[in-house]
C-alpha cells in the first residue's frame, strides 16, 4: 500500500498554512471612531480608517501612542500609562489632580480642573510630540497657574467662565500643533486654607448685616417721606377747610350785620352801635379763655365803653355784663373789674 503523504503535499500544506497566517495577520478591523497609524519599514505610510483593512505583516506595523490616564481612588489620583495602537478620535476628558495656585493677593488655593480634548490629526499626535496626553496635561497646569495668577481671590470665584475661556484660548495654539483640539476647560473645585475660609465667612456675614441695615434705613426713609407727605396733605386740607369755614362765617356775619342795619336804619350812628356790639361779643367770648391760664385777668379799658354800648340789645342777646360776671365766677376769679385792669 502506497502512502498518500508525499513531500509535495507537505510543502503545499505548509504554504497554505503560511498564507492563512499572513492573511490573518494582515487583516485588521478598525472600529468606528478609531484610527491606526501604519509604518512601513519604520517610516510613516498611512492612516487606517474604520472598517476592514489589510496590512503587510512583518513589513508594515502600527505605531502606538502613549496615553496617561488618572484613576481616582478616594481623594488621590493615580496615573496609569499605556501604549495604544488604536487611537480614539472621540472627545476625551482628562481629570487631572488639583494644583496649588497663588493669586495676585498672595492666597494659595488648590484648583481641580477637567480638560476635554479630541485628537483631530492622529499623525501629528504620534510624531509631533513624544507623549501627547502628558504634554496636554502639563500645558493645562502651567496655563492654569498663569491665568489664575493674574486674578484676585474674589474675582476668581466670580468669573470661572472667564478663567475657562482664557485657559482654552492660550492652549489652542500649542495643542493644534500636536493635532489636538481643545473643546473646553472646566474649573471644578477651588479649595482654600481654613483661615481664608473663616475670613470670607466673617466678610460675608458683615456684608449681609450691612445690606440689612441699608434696607432698614431705606424703609424708615420711605416711611418718613410717606408720613411727611400725609401730614402735608392733611395740613393743606385742614387749611382749605379753615379758609372755607372762615369765608362762610364772614359771609354769615355780613348777612347778620346787613339784617340788623336794615332793621335799625342805615345811618352812621347805627353802624357804630352795631360795630361796638360785635366787639363786645368778641370780648365776652375771649374772657373765659383768658381766665383759664392763671389767677389774674387783664381787661382792656375800652371794654367798659363797648359793654355800655350794648344796652340797647339786652332784649335780643341778653345782658353782656351778666355773661362776663358769670364766666368769671365760673372760673374761680376772686376780684372784679377795676378801671382799665382788674386783679385777683
Amino acid at each position: 500500500m502506497e502512502s498518500f503523504i508525499t513531500p509535495g503535499l507537505i510543502i503545499s500544506l505548509i504554504v497554505v498554512a503560511i498564507g492563512i497566517f499572513i492573511i490573518a495577520k494582515g487583516l485588521v478591523i478598525i472600529r468606528q471612531s478609531e484610527v491606526m497609524v501604519i509604518e512601513r519599514l519604520g517610516s510613516f505610510n498611512r492612516v487606517l480608517e474604520s472598517g476592514v483593512n489589510i496590512i503587510i505583516p512583518f513589513v508594515e506595523r502600527p505605531r502606538p501612542i502613549t496615553m496617561i490616564r488618572y484613576m481616582r481612588m478616594g481623594e488621590e489620583y493615580h496615573p496609569m500609562t499605556t501604549d495604544e495602537i488604536r487611537i480614539d478620535r472621540r472627545e476625551t476628558v482628562m481629570d487631572f489632580p488639583g494644583q496649588p495656585v497663588v493669586t495676585t493677593d498672595n492666597v494659595t488655593v488648590k484648583i481641580n480642573g477637567a480638560l476635554y480634548y479630541q485628537i483631530i490629526d492622529p499623525r501629528r499626535a504620534v510624531y509631533e510630540v513624544a507623549n501627547m496626553s502628558q504634554a496636554v496635561e502639563v500645558l493645562a497646569k502651567t496655563t492654569l497657574r498663569s491665568v489664575v495668577g493674574k486674578m484676585e481671590l474674589d474675582k476668581l470665584f466670580e468669573s470661572r467662565a472667564e478663567v475657562n475661556n482664557a485657559i482654552q484660548a492660550e492652549m489652542e495654539d500649542a495643542a493644534s500643533k500636536w493635532g489636538v483640539k481643545l473643546t473646553r476647560v472646566e474649573v471644578q473645585d477651588i479649595n482654600m486654607p481654613e483661615e481664608v475660609e473663616d475670613a470670607m465667612r466673617l466678610q460675608m456675614a458683615a456684608e449681609r448685616k450691612r445690606r440689612a441695615t441699608v434696607t432698614e434705613a431705606e424703609g424708615e426713609k420711605t416711611a418718613a417721606i410717606a408720613k411727611a407727605q400725609g401730614q402735608r396733605e392733611s395740613s393743606i386740607l385742614n387749611a382749605e377747610g379753615d379758609r372755607e369755614s372762615a369765608i362762610l362765617r364772614a359771609q354769615g356775619e355780613q348777612e347778620s350785620i346787613r339784617l340788623v342795619l336794615s332793621a335799625l336804619g342805615d345811618t352812621e350812628d347805627n353802624k357804630q352801635t352795631v360795630i361796638g356790639y360785635l366787639l363786645g361779643q368778641s370780648y365776652i367770648k375771649v374772657l373765659p379763655n383768658m381766665a383759664k391760664d392763671g389767677e389774674r385777668v387783664f381787661v382792656p379799658y375800652e371794654s367798659s365803653a363797648l359793654l355800655g354800648s350794648m344796652g340797647m340789645f339786652r332784649e335780643l342777646a341778653g345782658s353782656p355784663e351778666d355773661a362776663v360776671r358769670q364766666s368769671l365766677q365760673k372760673d374761680g376769679l376772686r376780684g372784679g373789674l377795676v378801671g382799665g385792669a382788674s386783679h385777683a
